[in-house]
């Protein structure tokens, strides 16, 4: 259970929310929603305590299980099995029961080996008293639905591409038996099977939840509430309905809204114009000065409606030249310990190719785009740069961000040819503005990483985009402004998306499939592997 009460929230001079008073209780399951910025992710970490608030104060009953949009959380030498395990404390002993075990299997020593049997048959003990081997198997029923195989359970966290150790966290939590779940972008790389499996498993969840997804059939099947923070009013408007009740509403809300300012502005001018006539006469003059400040504190007070919401304006850079191939890979390999993730990857992109990456998860689509992009060095193989290549990498996790470095400094790093009034002209564009420009790229939201991303793939004057997972956190509006902009790009792209709607906008003449690395014309056939992606 949480209760909220005068919540305020404040990043630098702005406001983000205030007055806030709420309550979130087993059952409730709340959508969480607003435009990207409006300061979502920042509540949600409030919320979960990973961050304080200015004011007010937050009550917390129980476990809560949050999944941030970028978990970076655990021990990366851990394995993903005992992540999950521990919690409900179950990692560790796991961890001591396999290790007395292989002492036990090596020890030369007879009394050494016994000493290890008694350590290992306390341990089992232990373990069982917790109901650990039912909760493995419980966990590992749980990671199975989120296309988490077991060969990828036995790994060390350190050996996991980003979207498989987000779906790591999800499954812990999932697993937490925790009494309130704060999820901040759930589906996230997941496929649709999982996707499907979520929504059934957040139907039958008891507790609270507290959620932000884009994804419109989630929230409709799952949510019963829905909390909308508008930025513009810095409060947050509470409806107790399910979502397509909500959005009736919503619409009704605003209408409402818009009628009361038209009939209060229409009695403020007519006072306004009174008040002009009788200010012309001094024998009427205190009467105008009334009028006149009577009209100002109606529009003073006026309930303001939601203005239309600003979008990040989104052209790609116009691409610098380059020779007929701009990059090529040959015989390339990778691999995390002894786990091959791909190997003989051969590949020629020419001057404007568009190439779509199709493949499961964990298929090393993402550490393909990587090494192309000169961020991971392969095993074995080479990549060729062509005449003039000029690579432009966004990366799904935001690694191209220093999160130490503020939004302004991010910019300018990437294209050192930029003043700063230029940098914070893209960026307006951008909607980062005022003070925005100098916040830590760490405390930015998922949504906002995106934007900057974007804006420094922008003035980057690449000829070759690597994209990963462009999509991901942002709102309709802002995606459709990501889609029309990759259909105008004229440099050549490789595209990684579980979003039919990305690679549609792409257009790709080929196709890339992994970790085969076989590459084929592209047809529209290959729609159908899109969300298996």
């Amino acid at each position: 259970m949480l209760a909220v009460h005068d919540l305020e929230i404040t990043l630098g001079a702005r406001t983000l929310m205030s007055d806030v008073n709420f309550r979130v209780q087993d059952g409730d399951k709340i959508g969480l929603v607003g435009r990207n910025g409006a300061g979502k992710t920042t509540l949600t970490k409030v919320l979960a305590g990973w961050t304080l608030p200015t004011d007010g104060k937050i009550e917390r009953v129980g476990e809560i299980g949050y999944l941030p949009q970028d978990p970076r959380a655990g021990d990366p030498t851990q394995t993903a099995r005992n992540r999950i395990l521990d919690a409900r404390g179950l990692g560790d002993v796991r961890a001591r029961l396999a290790e007395a075990a292989t002492l036990m299997s090596t020890a030369e020593d007879e009394a050494d080996r016994q000493r290890f049997m008694r350590r290992y048959a306390r341990l089992d003990d232990e373990f069982t008293v917790l109901g650990g081997y039912a909760a493995e198997s419980e966990a590992a029923a749980i990671a199975s639905n989120l296309s988490l195989p077991d060969r990828i359970l036995d790994q060390p966290l350190e050996t996991l591409s980003g979207g498989q150790r987000r779906r790591i966290e999800l499954a812990r939590i999932l697993f937490s038996n925790a009494q309130t779940m704060i999820l901040d972008e759930p589906t996230n790389h997941l496929d649709i099977d999982s996707v499907v499996w979520l929504r059934d498993f957040l139907k039958t969840y008891k507790g609270g939840l507290i959620v932000i997804s884009h994804d419109v059939e989630l929230v409709g099947e799952t949510v019963n509430r829905v909390f909308y923070l508008d930025a513009n009013r810095q409060v947050i408007d509470i409806y107790n309905m399910g979502w397509k009740q909500y959005l009736r509403q919503r619409e009704a809300d605003e209408e409402r809204r818009r009628k009361e300012r038209a009939n209060i502005e229409k009695k403020a001018t007519a006072l306004q114009q009174q008040a002009a006539r009788f200010g012309a006469k001094a024998t009427k003059a205190a009467a105008a000065h009334q009028m006149q400040r009577r009209a100002e504190k109606m529009l003073g007070q006026l309930e303001e409606v939601r203005v239309q919401d600003r979008v990040a304006k989104l052209r790609f850079p116009t691409p610098s030249p380059v020779g007929k191939t701009p990059i090529q890979a040959r015989g390339l390999s990778k691999s995390y310990g002894s786990l091959e993730i791909f190997a003989g990857v051969d590949l020629a992109i020419d001057r404007g190719s568009r190439v779509v990456v199709l493949g499961l998860n964990g298929a090393g689509k993402t550490t393909l785009l990587r090494i192309l992009a000169g961020v991971d060095a392969p095993d074995t193989g080479e990549i060729i740069a062509g005449h003039g290549l000029k690579v432009g990498y966004y990366a799904q996790e935001h690694e191209t961000l220093d999160v130490d470095r503020s939004v302004l400094q991010n910019m300018i790093s990437v294209s050192q040819h930029l003043t700063e009034t230029e940098a914070r002209k893209v960026l307006g564009s951008f909607l980062f503005s005022g003070d925005d420009v100098h916040k830590p790229a760490g405390v930015l939201s998922g949504g906002e990483k995106t934007r900057l991303a974007l804006a420094m793939l922008v003035v980057s004057s690449a000829n070759v985009l690597l994209l990963d997972e462009p999509t991901n956190n942002l709102d309709p509006a802002s995606r459709e402004q990501i889609l029309d902009a990759l259909s105008h790009y004229e440099g050549a792209v490789i595209l990684v998306s579980h979003d039919e709607g990305a690679v549609t906008a792409l257009n790709p003449e080929r196709v890339l499939i992994m970790p085969e690395a076989v590459e084929d014309l592209w047809t529209p056939e290959y729609f159908d592997l899109i969300e298996m992606n």
